[in-house]
């Protein structure tokens, strides 16, 4: 039996996990904002009807928001990312072959199942909106290539319920002319503004150049994807997320800082929020970059710096990061500057299993730092985060960004459990 790859994807994520826990959003339009309230990074189909437009600063949309009575939210990245967990649990029922792509879509292949693709593919949209509450589509393909592509056609037709199959499809030629060079997946703008200047505006007219022609002008990797358009699977699922070489945490704050104290908060706060991605990997990091910047569009005295401090051997235990965060802060620091945003990089990252330990570095408190750290991490996924935090990241944080229409934190909250009324 040939492979059959599926791309589910989650309707408008952000927008949909809002409408989970408060039903009067369902027939009405919604968009999510980026951090600080900054712009829109998510909208229900109303909202996009209504003609908001994707990534746009949200003080240039209000009028609009205003005239259409548009629901508008602060990104609660902790709800989206529980929801995403649920969705991921969900799908791992249908396929023990299973890639998560990204916070709202997972490949599976689903050889193997009972029943034919679709029905399985019709059974997943059931199953996971029953479970989460969340929507989803699903493409279908023979290549990974060619299910995404099905899925991009299967939002656009309402006929098609939220499934579409390209494979063995006879109107497969027809899709391929409809799909833009810009929309197929691998491809991105720059290969297809060069692709646009050679003639070549859709799939169909790809496939059909020469596999020289194509190694010539976009690589063995445009190959690649071209082969997967023709129907031969060549990329394969990856089961496991390959480790991060870097992790960054960096925000914009919520009012600016000209205080040396605050900023010192604002990057240990970040600095413990890289090392958890960094522990989440089981990574430890060997350099902290600090850097600091004021606001570009505001009219008065600029400046920005960065320093990078290296470890005597790399760990993840957040004290220690904090300090040699702070040792960089103090460093590039300047007074009488407005500072608008900073943030924290960690490289050099390492398998905390394989840190190579200096001569005056003791083994044993080594493996203790290791275990509050793992103490730490265990409470804050099971009461949420930020129970246990350190004194040099402030309490009051006036720095913080500006999230004004936060919802709860239904799913990772206690006190935020939604309320059911008789």
């Amino acid at each position: 039996m040939d492979t059959v790859f599926a791309l589910v994807d989650c309707n408008n994520f952000y927008a949909s996990c809002e409408g989970v826990f408060d039903p009067r959003l369902v027939k009405l339009p919604v968009v999510v904002l980026s951090n600080n309230d900054g712009c829109i990074i998510a909208r229900s189909n109303q909202a996009k009807s209504a003609g908001i437009r994707m990534g746009e600063p949200f003080f240039e949309q209000q009028d609009l928001i205003d005239r259409h009575n548009i629901q508008v939210f602060s990104a609660n990245f902790a709800l989206y990312g529980d929801m995403s967990n649920r969705v991921m649990e969900t799908l791992k029922q249908f396929s023990p072959q299973m890639e998560i792509y990204s916070i709202d879509e997972a490949f599976l292949t689903l050889s193997g199942t009972s029943g034919d693709p679709e029905s399985c593919a019709r059974e997943i949209r059931r199953t996971v909106r029953q479970w989460t509450g969340i929507p989803v589509t699903v493409g279908l393909g023979p290549t990974k290539t060619l299910a995404k592509a099905a899925n991009k056609f299967a939002k656009r037709m309402p006929g098609a319920n939220g499934v579409l199959n390209l494979c063995h499809n006879p109107r497969l030629d027809g899709y391929l002319e409809q799909l833009e060079v810009k929309d197929i997946w691998g491809v991105g703008l720059r290969y297809a503004k060069l692709l646009n200047c050679q003639g070549v505006h859709n799939a169909w007219q790809l496939i059909h150049r020469s596999d020289a022609w194509i190694k010539n002008n976009m690589t063995v990797t445009g190959l690649r994807t071209v082969t997967e358009l023709r129907g031969t699977p060549c990329i394969r699922l990856e089961h496991f997320a390959r480790p991060k070489k870097a992790v960054l945490t960096s925000r914009s704050f919520g009012q600016l800082i000209r205080d040396r104290a605050q900023l010192s908060q604002a990057v240990a706060e970040f600095t413990a929020a890289s090392a958890e991605k960094a522990r989440r990997q089981r990574s430890a990091a060997a350099f902290v970059q600090v850097f600091i910047e004021t606001s570009g569009f505001r009219q008065e005295p600029q400046y920005r710096a960065f320093m990078t401090v290296g470890l005597p051997s790399a760990t993840g235990h957040t004290p220690d990061l904090i300090k040699y965060a702070g040792r960089a802060l103090e460093k590039i620091f300047k007074p009488g500057y407005n500072y608008k945003r900073a943030g924290v990089m960690l490289s050099g990252l390492v398998p905390d299993s394989q840190v190579q330990l200096d001569l005056e570095s003791d083994q044993e408190k080594h493996r203790q730092k290791q275990a509050v750290m793992q103490a730490v991490d265990k409470i804050n996924l099971s009461q949420g985060r930020n129970t246990v935090f350190y004194a040099a990241q402030g309490v009051a944080k006036p720095w913080k960004m500006r999230q004004l229409t936060l919802s709860p934190r239904y799913t990772t909250s206690w006190a935020d459990l939604p309320v059911a009324k008789a």
